[in-house]
């Protein structure tokens, strides 16, 4: 008995793929994972074998054309975290993006004094 092809059609949306295809069964990145803040930017290098890359990775590399959060970056292309993670780490071992360092905020922090003032004031509640 073969599958209705009406299961893998959504009239909307056309043909479903499993998110398992678009990152052929893997479901973690080579090398380091990108945390949901990371900011990812694309390295300006251009992608030299276009048949090599899905269109999920052109698409995610052209949300990288500037600095975005990966959070950012997976509602812009409106695909599954674990898929994004994966094919930024297709694109990041070809050398197409890189991750930025997070930056530290100075002097935002608030001292030791304030923190014993807040913690106090919860204790008092």
């Amino acid at each position: 008995m073969s599958p209705s092809p009406e299961r893998w059609l959504d009239r909307d949306a056309g043909p479903v793929v499993r998110p398992y295809a678009m990152t052929r069964g893997r479901t973690r990145p080579r090398g380091a994972g990108f945390e949901l803040i990371a900011v990812v930017k694309a390295t300006g290098e251009q992608p030299g074998d276009r048949l090599r890359y899905s269109p999920e990775h052109l698409r995610i590399l052209r949300g990288c054309e500037r600095p975005v959060p990966v959070v950012d970056l997976v509602a812009d292309v409106a695909l599954p975290l674990g898929v994004v993670r994966v094919l930024l780490g297709d694109l990041r071992d070809e050398g197409l993006i890189t991750v930025l360092p997070a930056a530290e905020p100075a002097g935002d922090r608030p001292g030791p004094g304030v923190l014993r003032e807040v913690l106090s004031g919860l204790r008092a509640l």
